[in-house]
């Protein structure tokens, strides 16, 4: 077991490249880091770089949902406004 534990070592890295990580890449990571966590059969120091990495990744889908919202929020605010003015015509 000295691989999974040195990929979970890996994982409970903070990665310099989070921020360059797409929304999906975060996502299916998390996923893979749940699933794991679910399965068990890891020490506790291997499920507590886990969870912290799984929060580092949550931190990312976060912020890149938050992205989307803002650009939607803000193309539907663009759409109203033209609606707006071609309607006083």
């Amino acid at each position: 077991m000295t691989d999974g534990g040195s990929k979970v070592a890996d994982m409970a890295e903070p990665d310099t490249d989070d921020a360059a990580l797409s929304y999906e890449q975060a996502r299916d990571e998390l996923i893979d880091v749940v699933r794991r966590l679910e399965a068990g059969g890891v020490t506790l120091e291997e499920s507590l770089a886990l969870w912290e990495r799984g929060e580092e990744l949550a931190k990312v889908c976060a912020g890149r949902l938050a992205g989307a919202r803002a650009r939607l929020d803000q193309a539907l605010k663009e759409e109203a406004e033209a609606e707006a003015g071609d309607g006083g015509e």
